[in-house]
């Protein structure tokens, strides 16, 4: 049974009404944001219209706010916007769902003078948007939108996506738009994109050039925006329609050969069950040796090969491409492919093709994602000579997934990560090499037998032979 001194909601409400309300005056007393999430509370439990009045107020105040928002107070602002969220999906659509509506394309609408102050450069306040946008498609379905409607709202949001907090509009809201709200959608785009917009042409570009005629980039690159984004509609039309002819249309001939766009069109081609289509695509992409080729063009070909039946020709592509890239995914799917049994001697000499990889990280990174962290272990032992130290973002997993079952071989993911920073003198990765180095001396008690590698003592002497002057380092360093 829980203390009746935990924080729960039963224990605070044995407090009583009255006491919790001086609490909760005394908490918020200087706390702005805790006293706008209780005024909002408070308007809620009158009507759901005091509770709109009170979002739509607060969404205007962030609107024309100019206080630029770093990492360091990006929660502040993220927790406002997410209560605000809340507050129209919880408090405000279930009672008036043609209210909330209104305030969640309002709330969308926020999206543009907020970015322009803001720092999300870890995706946070997009990811609220973007959760606004599902919102909406619940918000309208129950507040019965009209398709035609709302088809002119999301034209308007999509000439003023500029941060891209509409993005997939068309593909949430098809159900609700229907046939009727498409077609007024696509004749409205269509119209759009007809619209002249005046660029000069290039001699006249060039002959005001010095004279730095702003207006005359700005046409253009309004024009070119407004190229992009009735493509990208119409597309995303055609998507929800199962026109892929429409697609298609979109693209033109010499755009239609890139790999990654042909792999698109394949896709779609091959769920119209058109295979034979898809194939002409796949094979008319260019293709330049030595150049990278997508993925997903590779992932089109083999499903289309599958479609056509050519089952033993996509067999060999899947193993051709593991043993050219060790591709985790495509080794999966060539096994499921395989006939029972025949899989677990196939996964062997995979995985003895892997270990003989020229490059011991490349392996290393294929044994992690398979994962198969004896064959890493070994590796790593193995191979230490060759272990380039500055790959962190492969050896630092690799530590941490063989540090329980396999302290020998973490032990010496680290030390070439430890090596290497001395080495170099890259005093920014001081403080992880010493880190470094503490959990290789715990990793040491785990170690019975180091074989012909240096026990851990051994190997901090003779750092601090090498290194000893890097003070910088052995300032953070463990100390025997």
């Amino acid at each position: 049974m829980a203390s009746r001194t935990t924080l729960n909601a039963a224990n605070l409400k044995a407090l009583g009404a009255e006491r919790l309300a001086e609490l909760l005056i005394e908490i918020s007393t200087g706390d702005a944001a805790a006293k706008r999430k209780l005024r909002l509370a408070l308007a809620g439990a009158q009507s759901p219209k005091d509770a709109a009045r009170e979002v739509n107020k607060r969404l205007t105040s962030i609107a024309r706010a100019r206080t630029f928002v770093n990492w360091q107070n990006r929660k502040k602002l993220v927790d406002d916007l997410e209560t605000q969220r809340r507050a129209i999906i919880d408090q405000i659509a279930p009672a008036d769902p043609q209210e909330a509506l209104d305030l969640i394309w309002r709330f969308l609408a926020v999206a543009d003078p907020v970015f322009e102050r803001c720092d999300d450069s870890s995706g946070t306040v997009i990811g609220i948007f973007h959760q606004a946008l599902s919102d909406l498609a619940d918000i309208a379905t129950k507040a019965e939108a009209d398709p035609r409607v709302t088809a002119d709202r999301v034209f308007a949001a999509l000439q003023d996506n500029g941060f891209g907090q509409y993005d997939g509009i068309i593909t949430i809201l098809a159900p609700l738009l229907g046939e009727t709200g498409l077609t007024h959608l696509e004749q409205r785009i269509t119209e759009y994109g007809r619209e002249e917009i005046t660029v000069p042409p290039p001699e006249e570009r060039r002959a005001v050039a010095y004279g730095l005629n702003i207006t005359i980039y700005a046409d253009e690159m309004r024009a070119r925006q407004r190229d992009s984004m009735v493509r990208m509609a119409l597309m995303e039309i055609a998507d929800a329609r199962g026109d892929v002819d429409a697609f298609i249309a979109q693209y033109d001939t010499e755009t239609r050969a890139v790999p990654q766009i042909a792999a698109e069109i394949a896709i779609r081609l091959l769920e119209d069950e058109r295979p034979e289509e898809a194939l002409g695509f796949i094979e008319g992409a260019q293709r330049e040796d030595g150049r990278f080729v997508p993925e997903a063009w590779h992932a089109a070909r083999l499903a289309t090969l599958d479609a056509l039946g050519r089952r033993d020709e996509a067999q060999a592509a899947r193993w051709q491409l593991f043993e050219n890239e060790l591709s985790v995914a495509f080794l999966r799917d060539y096994l499921k492919n395989l006939p029972d049994f025949d899989d677990i001697e196939a996964e062997q000499k995979a995985m003895d093709h892997a270990a003989a990889h020229k490059d011991p990280l490349v392996a290393l990174h294929f044994f992690l994602e398979w994962p198969a962290p004896d064959r890493a272990a070994a590796l790593l032992i193995a191979q230490r000579a060759k272990i380039n130290g500055d790959h962190y973002e492969i050896l630092t997993p690799a530590a941490e997934a063989l540090r329980d079952a396999h302290p020998l071989a973490a032990t010496i993911a680290l030390r070439a990560m430890i090596d290497f920073t001395l080495t170099q003198a890259r005093s920014s990765r001081y403080g992880h090499a010493a880190r470094h180095l503490a959990t290789c001396a715990d990793l040491a008690k785990q170690i019975a037998d180091f074989g012909g590698i240096e026990d851990h003592e051994t190997y901090q002497s003779r750092l601090k032979r090498e290194h000893g002057r890097k003070q910088a380092f052995w300032a953070r360093a463990p100390q025997n």
